[in-house]
């Protein structure tokens, strides 16, 4: 009974949570970006081009036949999931450099409290009496 009040505590961990979040998050932002690569994006690219259709691009190895289906290379499907791939990563990357820049932000901002030396409560940095304590405030000498 123990392992099983422990796999319930792993699995209601807000880490857990939160990680099951963002790979359902992920998945359908990936169906998004395959929908986006293949309905939006290589249509346009394929007119460029000659008309041509990605999906169906492939080097046949073995032709039909009546008894076996025919064994192709499709580099073209490869070629959409590549793109869909850089999409992903892209966007997964301004994600992640928006997120640094708040972070460095937040680490960057100069400290406008500090604890009080006699009952620990937050207080302004220029505060000469604490507004909790009444005790007033002597500037230590470095």
């Amino acid at each position: 009974m123990g392992m099983l009040k422990e796999f319930k505590e792993f699995a209601v961990r807000g880490n857990v949570v939160d990680m099951a979040v963002g790979i359902i998050i992920g998945a359908a932002f990936s169906k998004i970006v395959s929908s986006l690569v293949k309905d939006v994006v290589m249509p346009p690219i394929g007119m460029l081009l000659g008309k041509v259709d990605f999906s169906q691009l492939s080097i046949v190895l073995r032709e039909k036949t009546d008894t076996a289906e025919a064994v192709t290379i499709n580099y073209g499907i490869f070629i959409n999931s590549v793109i869909d791939f850089v999409i992903v990563a892209f966007v997964i990357f301004l994600v992640i450099r928006q997120m640094n820049k708040m972070k460095r932000q937040e680490e960057t901002k100069p400290e406008t409290t500090k604890a009080c030396p006699f009952c620990k409560s937050t207080i302004d940095l220029t505060a000469t009496r604490c507004p909790q304590c009444t005790s007033e405030l002597v500037e230590q000498v470095k």
